[in-house]
C-alpha cells in the first residue's frame, strides 16, 4: 500500500469517529408524543371549566350590614339551610367577621370544594385521526303547546329544516320563553310567565344597578308565582324590598316580588306556576308597583330575557 492510499484511509477513519462522537454527545432521541396525557390534561381543563360555572365560595365571612336573609338571596340559596348548617338558632343575630358554611362538605358548589382525582392516561389505539361521528338523530325543541307550534312542527316534518321554523317560532314571544331555557342546568328548563300584568316602568340594568324589572299596576292587584317552587322567604328583612317573597325553582334559579301590600304565602309552602302568593303594594317604595327579580346562582339577570314582555 502507498503512502498516499494509508493516508487518505487514516483521515477518512479519524473523519467519521469524530462524527460519530458528535451525535452521542448531543444526544438525538425520537420525539415522543404522550398522547394520552395530553388527553387527560383536556378532560380535566373541560371539568375545571364546568365546575367554576358556580362562583360561589363554601365559606362566606359575614360582612358591615350582611344579614342571614341577604347572604342567601344574594347566593341563591334558602336562609333555613344556612342556618342549620352553621347550627344558628336565630337567624336575626350573625356577626362581623364570622364565617358561615353556605355548603355542606363534599358538595360540589365550588372549584375548591371537590378533591381532584388521578385520572390515569391510556394510550391511543391508533395514530390515524378518525373522522367525527354523524349524528343523525332527529334535532328536539321543548316548546309550549299552541297551534301555531303544530304547525310549524308539521312545516318542519314536511321541509326537513329547523333553523327557518325556529326563527319563525321566534317571533312569538310567548314560544321564545321556552325555547331560551331549554339548556338550563340541574333540573331542566324552566318557562316563565309574567308576575302581574301592567306597564314595565323601570328596566333591568347592570350599569346602573338596577337588579330586576318594575311593573306598575293597582294597589291589590295580583302578584302570582312566575314559575314553580318553594317559598324560601316571606317577610320584609331585606332593606328596600318592602314585604317581599321569594321562590326557589330549582338549585340555579329563584325569583323575587316586592313592594307587596299583602302576602299570601308562608316560608317553606310550595307554589305552582301562576299561584297567587301576594297583591301588589307601594311597602318601601313611591308608587304601587311589583319589583321582580330573576337570580341565576344568586346573581341577578334580565327578566326581558325569560319573561314574555
Amino acid at each position: 500500500m502507498t503512502l498516499e492510499k494509508y493516508t487518505v484511509r487514516f483521515l477518512c477513519a479519524i473523519l467519521i469517529a469524530a462524527v460519530l462522537a458528535g451525535c452521542a454527545a448531543r444526544g438525538h432521541r425520537a420525539p415522543v408524543q404522550e398522547r394520552g396525557a395530553k388527553k387527560s390534561n383536556a378532560a380535566a381543563a373541560t371539568k375545571s371549566a364546568s365546575r367554576d360555572k358556580d362562583w360561589r365560595p363554601q365559606v362566606y365571612v359575614v360582612q358591615k350590614g350582611d344579614t342571614l336573609y341577604s347572604i342567601a338571596f344574594n347566593h341563591g340559596l334558602d336562609y333555613h339551610e344556612i342556618a342549620e348548617l352553621n347550627n344558628i338558632q336565630n337567624p336575626s343575630l350573625i356577626s362581623i367577621g364570622q364565617e358561615l358554611r353556605l355548603f355542606p362538605s363534599g358538595s360540589a358548589a365550588s372549584p375548591t370544594s371537590e378533591a381532584p382525582r388521578v385520572v390515569e392516561s391510556k394510550p391511543l389505539e391508533s395514530s390515524t385521526p378518525q373522522e367525527p361521528p354523524i349524528k343523525d338523530q332527529p334535532i328536539t325543541m321543548k316548546l309550549v303547546y299552541s297551534a301555531q307550534v303544530v304547525a310549524q312542527i308539521e312545516k318542519m316534518q314536511k321541509s326537513g329544516s329547523v333553523t327557518a321554523a325556529r326563527a319563525d317560532i321566534k317571533s312569538d314571544s310567548k314560544l321564545d320563553v321556552a325555547v331560551d331555557n331549554a339548556d338550563d342546568e340541574d333540573e331542566g328548563a324552566l318557562t316563565w310567565s309574567m308576575p302581574t300584568i301592567g306597564k314595565v316602568v323601570g328596566e333591568f340594568s347592570e350599569s346602573a344597578n338596577r337588579k330586576g324589572i318594575d311593573i306598575a299596576g293597582k294597589s291589590g292587584q295580583p302578584v302570582i308565582a312566575s314559575a314553580a317552587g318553594k317559598v324560601v322567604y316571606s317577610g320584609n328583612g331585606l332593606r328596600g324590598y318592602g314585604k317581599l317573597v321569594i321562590v326557589k325553582h330549582n338549585k340555579t334559579y329563584l325569583s323575587a316580588y316586592a313592594h307587596n301590600d299583602k302576602v299570601l304565602v308562608k316560608e317553606g309552602q310550595s307554589v305552582s306556576k301562576g299561584q297567587k302568593i301576594a297583591e301588589m303594594g307601594k311597602t318601601d317604595a313611591d308608587q304601587v308597583k311589583l319589583h321582580f327579580e330573576i337570580r341565576k346562582l344568586g346573581k341577578p339577570v334580565d327578566p326581558a330575557k325569560y319573561l314574555p314582555l
